[in-house]
């Protein structure tokens, strides 16, 4: 969220990454459920190349590669989690959130499914915990660790 990067940025300089990195994940625990909402905004849906705001080239570039294994999935699994998307919106009123770096499309199709099953309450929650494992990585990334 806008709100999360001025904080981070307002609170420099930082004495190493990890003081970055814990004060980065203590702000966004700080906000309020509207700005993770608004943050689950930058960030396609899984199986697809373009978020619902725009991004810069860099995170494009990022999500691209986080998510290239679906690339890769056979039609059946892309269709499957393209309807499970669909679906999962409808219930819960954001975009699916999960770290997708490392994870094989099936891998990526049942933990939407299982997520489904959760409460919206539940799910935002998990949602959040999982933008903030993004964050970090791509905070490390920004950084070349």
């Amino acid at each position: 969220s806008l709100l999360w990067a001025k904080r981070v940025v307002s609170a420099r300089p930082f004495s190493a990454v990890s003081e970055l990195l814990k004060h980065s994940e203590v702000i966004w625990w700080s906000l309020e459920k509207n700005e993770w909402l608004e943050a689950f905004l930058s960030h396609p849906k899984i199986g697809e190349r373009k978020a619902a705001q725009p991004i810069g080239a860099t995170a494009q570039k990022w999500s691209e590669q986080e998510q290239a294994t679906v690339q890769d999935a056979s039609e059946h699994t892309k269709a499957e989690l393209a309807t499970l998307n669909l679906a999962y919106e409808k219930k819960f009123g954001f975009i699916f959130i999960v770290c997708a770096t490392g994870k094989a499309p099936d891998e990526m199709l049942s933990i939407l499914k299982e997520r489904l099953t959760h409460t919206r309450e539940e799910e935002l929650r998990i949602a959040a915990e999982e933008q903030a494992k993004i964050t970090a990585l791509r905070i490390k990334k920004l950084l070349n660790l």
